[in-house]
């Protein structure tokens, strides 16, 4: 397996390999067709939204573990791991052991509380008031002047793209409020908060960096 995989590591006709950017996700479509929308024809890194159907905190991690032993993954070429899950059910026991684990395996992590919506919703407002799960955020994302409709495996990312700007200030906001009160972000009680900001804004530093070299 490992002789394989080093294979994989090279390419044909000595063209250098594309970092690849693995994103981990706890569900198998709103996440997967976000992350996908940020792919392009000339991206330098290649990014790779990745299902599962693991709720708990602490075996999506393992599952990325599991995952990567099977893909060819070099964080010395410039390889990153990004692990995306929701608050669900996890106790805050549970949240601080899968990040210590991701800590220990140097895997990034992307957490909404209470769910992944949060960061859709932030595109249009400011949300500080507390949400009390997913369902909470999905109304009021749905609201006439957002996404009317809203759907899991709907695709939306032309609608929320030009607002990403705001999205990414709100998300920040909501990050240093909690550091003020003294709130770890992974935790329940950082509610509202999503972390998700920091793995758009390395993607888009690689799509805005497409752009610069193909003009």
């Amino acid at each position: 397996m490992a002789r394989k995989i080093e294979e994989q590591r090279r390419t044909g006709g000595g063209r250098k390999r594309r970092p690849v950017v693995y994103i981990i996700c706890e569900g198998s479509e709103t996440e997967i067709n976000y992350f996908k929308r940020f792919r392009t024809r000339y991206s330098n890194i290649d990014i790779r939204p990745l299902p599962s159907q693991h709720k708990s905190a602490q075996s999506l991690i393992a599952h990325a573990r599991d995952v990567i032993k099977h893909e060819p993954y070099f964080p010395n070429d410039g390889d990153r791991l990004w692990c995306v899950f929701d608050r669900n059910g996890n106790t805050n026991e549970e949240l601080r052991k899968a990040e210590l684990s991701a800590a220990r395996n140097k895997y990034s992590i992307a957490f909404s509380n209470p769910a992944f919506e949060l960061w859709f919703l932030l595109h249009f407002v400011d949300q500080r008031a507390y949400l009390e799960d997913a369902d909470a955020v999905i109304t009021a994302l749905s609201a006439d002047d957002r996404i009317p409709n809203y759907s899991k495996s709907g695709d939306y990312f032309d609608l929320l793209y030009p607002k990403l700007e705001a999205a990414i200030a709100r998300a920040k906001g909501l990050e240093h409020l909690h550091a003020e009160q003294g709130r770890p972000l992974i935790h329940r009680d950082s509610n509202p908060c999503t972390t998700v900001a920091a793995l758009v804004l390395e993607l888009l530093h690689n799509r805005e960096k497409q752009k610069a070299d193909i003009k």
